[in-house]
């Protein structure tokens, strides 16, 4: 996964609701076709860094499985966050196919 990818997938998939660690990197998984694998200890310290910045808040609740776990959402920090991010990520991808075109 290329660096500074994952914080901007966890906020597009929390752009769609509230969801615990697990269900966060299953979500990145099922999306990218079982493609992209997030593991764990990647996930919980880039969350921890986005908690710190102020993108994502969280909660402690009970999972599907009736576990204790750590709900992440999206903050209006993280929703702006998100959408520098997609705005960043589309103009590097641009200049990529310009490359890939013309040499």
């Amino acid at each position: 996964m290329p660096a500074g990818a994952l914080p901007m997938l966890i906020l597009r998939v929390l752009q769609s609701g509230t969801l615990h660690g697990y269900a966060i990197a299953q979500r990145i998984h099922l999306l990218s076709s079982e493609v992209l694998a997030v593991e764990e200890g990647l996930l919980y310290p880039t969350l921890q860094k986005m908690l710190l910045k102020g993108w994502v808040s969280s909660e402690w609740g009970i999972s599907e499985t009736s576990r204790k776990v750590r709900f992440y959402q999206l903050t209006p920090a993280g929703r702006a966050q998100l959408e520098a991010a997609l705005d960043e990520y589309q103009r590097l991808n641009e200049a990529i196919q310009a490359v890939l075109r013309t040499a």
